[in-house]
């Protein structure tokens, strides 16, 4: 079954409902601000109009970025790491020297004193 589309019933296009929206929510702005901004860029639309798209379209566009959230981060579970250790005398003193490289080639380094 298709998914309604949520900007059936609206006079203005969807790019600049989310591109109202988005502003306001990703920048302190106050409703007035950002409908002066707009204004500024030839859009004009009542700072009631954006209070009305925030409480309408906000929860949606805020499910659309946590959904790419959790993709990015699934995306991460492949990751592989690669250990190497070896054992080093320095001044007599036995030192555990290991490297850890993940799969973008970041690396972390660590020496440890080994009691004996």
């Amino acid at each position: 079954m298709a998914k309604p589309n949520p900007f059936k019933y609206f006079n203005s296009s969807p790019k600049i409902i989310r591109l109202t929206v988005m502003t306001y929510v990703r920048f302190p702005l106050s409703l007035r601000n950002v409908e002066d901004l707009l204004h500024e860029r030839g859009i004009v639309i009542s700072h009631e109009t954006i209070r009305f798209w925030w409480n309408r379209f906000g929860p949606m566009f805020a499910g659309e970025i946590r959904k790419r959230r959790v993709q990015k981060t699934s995306a991460y579970s492949h990751w592989q790491w690669h250990l190497d250790g070896v054992v080093v005398r320095i001044n007599g003193e036995r030192h555990y020297l290991w490297r850890a490289v993940d799969h973008e080639g970041e690396a972390l380094e660590s020496l440890h004193h080994q009691t004996p």
